[in-house]
């Protein structure tokens, strides 16, 4: 599903290039459960964001489900993220003048489906994490986890077949992280790929397969970080 090949990515800092990936090469099998884990400014959050077409590599190769994505247009990596990708967020992202089901629903308005699947999916996937009974409460009204289960449903109505989660639970205290994880790891089961980005080895344990990136390089080593 997802293969990375000799990646590298630079940003440029006045005259200077800073390394942010060397020579990254990931593989990851359909319905896997992988985290990356690794310190701040490891290139983690560099790495989630090629992995989630939303930025390009300065080269190497980037394969998701048999197609080579470095020759992307701008608009066709939009609508590959669109379709195949959800994003789950440290910050919930929510809009704040709009309730959880209007949340919910407003990325499904620019796909073409009709009023009533978008009904059905909003409603569908609010009760799947657990705030059928909360659709007409704003964030404000919702406590941190509450709001990510707002967040991860709002993913769900979409129906991605890869959810990147970026440190999810980090905002969260011990309880509402451990309810976050057990949501992750149900959509696992269900037949999701995951891959989740932390720098809390309690949370990466919890997955399937462990990686380790520390000063741009991927390693299956603990010692790497």
């Amino acid at each position: 599903m997802i293969r990375l090949k000799h990646i590298y990515k630079s940003y440029k800092l006045g005259e200077m290039q800073l390394p942010a990936l060397v020579d990254v090469n990931l593989h990851v099998k359909p319905h896997e459960f992988v985290s990356i884990l690794g310190p701040s400014g490891s290139g983690k959050s560099t790495l989630m964001n090629i992995i989630g077409c939303l930025d390009v590599p300065d080269s190497g190769d980037y394969i998701l489900d048999g197609s080579q994505i470095g020759n992307c247009t701008e608009d066709e990596l939009s609508e590959i993220r669109g379709k195949k990708i959800g994003f789950i967020f440290q910050q919930f992202n929510l809009l704040p003048d709009l309730t959880a089901y209007e949340n919910v629903e407003m990325p499904l308005l620019y796909h073409k489906i009709s009023p009533d699947e978008r009904h059905e999916r909003v409603m569908r996937t609010l009760e799947q994490v657990g705030l059928a009974d909360r659709i007409g409460h704003k964030p404000s009204q919702l406590s941190g986890g509450q709001q990510q289960r707002v967040a991860i449903a709002r993913v769900l109505a979409s129906q991605p077949s890869i959810i990147l989660a970026d440190e999810p639970t980090g905002n969260l205290d011990s309880a509402s992280g451990r309810e976050i994880m057990e949501i992750i790891k149900g959509l696992w089961r269900d037949g999701n790929t995951i891959i989740l980005i932390t720098h809390d080895i309690h949370v990466a344990d919890q997955a399937e397969r462990k990686v380790y990136v520390h000063d741009g390089r991927l390693s299956d080593k603990e010692t790497a970080v």
